[in-house]
């Protein structure tokens, strides 16, 4: 018998991301993000593919055997439960974030016809504003409406890549486009990159740009006073490092003097736990204390590069000590990375967080 092997292939594709896998090293979870990823995250391209490539493989006489109809009819049962799982992102962040008002309208046009995450004309990306010493790598760009609206409050945003890899202008962008859309200023940071310089390079560089929105902030229609820091994978990590740490002059070496305070966090698939040095000033629960500000957390069930446990962890231990709420929203299926798209899933992770930082930013300005 002769198995269509391209189109059974193609099917596993499909089935794997619906699978809860064990925990792995960061190499072969890494690479199950990235096989998975565009199955996850753009699961209505995904069907029409899966149905194309079905009518093309019973057009060339393909499924007449057990083997292929079997698989078929298992990848269309995966393909399913996978863009069920992305529809309950809603469900789950309404209930997590309590009484906070969050729209459950979605963007289904956007969704349906334009996933990928292209930049609006409505908005105006400014691009390589340099916010310290440290070359190309202390380089941001600012997303805002191209109305510039004056005193805007202010998203700061730092890529992941397992502080080794990445750039800005490359994750986040649908909450950055969104939030620009409704009258926020963005920013999408580089930072120094490399183990080297150990954790304080990176917590030196993220701290550096909420002093450099304190100080020129006003120039470019923000406003200095409501700044909320956000990040995925390792940029979470540098995330609630710098916002966790603010007032702590030995972190900030050479702007000792500069306020590094932020109305809130929001962390995206982050890690948490020590840095690769395993010292403890390297983990965020190491600063933990009774007057962090808000933060929300979000991470996916599935997720096989940072696993869930961590921000579990961070969470429950950030819970027991501050004064400001700690929301945690566990999305069921949720690889990794889930941020890249316009899909079902990281558009109601935009709701919340553009529900939750407008309330954290307004409580702020109260207290």
């Amino acid at each position: 018998m002769n198995l269509p092997w391209g189109y059974l292939i193609g099917l596993l594709v499909l089935v794997l991301p619906a699978v809860r896998l064990p925990r792995m090293p960061i190499g072969p979870g890494t690479a199950c993000f990235f096989a998975g990823i565009a199955v996850l995250e753009l699961p209505f391209l995904a069907s029409a593919a899966f149905a194309a490539s079905t009518a093309l493989a019973a057009a060339e006489g393909d499924l007449d055997s057990p083997v292929t109809i079997t698989a078929a009819a298992l990848a269309g049962a995966c393909l399913t439960l996978t863009t069920w799982r992305g529809m309950r992102a809603m469900p789950i962040l309404m209930r997590a974030m309590g009484g906070l008002c969050l729209s459950p309208r979605l963007p289904w046009s956007r969704i349906l016809l334009r996933p990928f995450a292209i930049r609006p004309r409505s908005i105006e990306r400014i691009a390589n504003l340099s916010y310290g010493p440290h070359g190309k790598r202390n380089l941001l760009d600012l997303y805002r409406h191209r109305s510039a609206p004056a005193n805007a409050p202010v998203l700061i945003h730092f890529h992941g890549g397992y502080y080794t890899t990445g750039h800005k202008n490359s994750q986040s962008l649908p909450l950055l486009h969104r939030l620009a859309e409704q009258g926020w200023v963005g920013i999408s940071a580089n930072y120094r990159l490399g183990h080297a310089g150990g954790f304080e390079a990176h917590l030196q560089d993220a701290k550096r740009v909420v002093a450099w929105v304190r100080a020129h902030g006003r120039e470019w229609g923000m406003d200095p006073d409501r700044i909320v820091l956000s990040g995925s994978s390792a940029g979470a990590h540098m995330s609630a490092l710098a916002a966790l740490t603010s007032g702590q002059p030995r972190f900030q070496p050479g702007f000792e003097d500069a306020d590094t305070s932020v109305s809130a966090v929001v962390g995206l698939g982050g890690y948490y736990g020590a840095y690769f040095d395993g010292g403890p000033d390297g983990d965020p629960l190491t600063h933990a204390h009774a007057d962090a500000p808000p933060f929300l957390i979000v991470h996916g069930g599935h997720d096989t590069v940072v696993p869930v446990e961590g921000a579990r962890r961070f969470a429950e231990g950030l819970q027991a000590v501050s004064a400001q709420p700690v929301v945690y929203a566990e999305l069921p299926g949720a690889q990794h990375g889930f941020d890249l798209f316009h899909s079902p899933r990281f558009e109601a992770v935009v709701n919340a967080v553009e529900a939750f930082a407008t309330h954290a930013c307004a409580t702020a300005a109260k207290r």
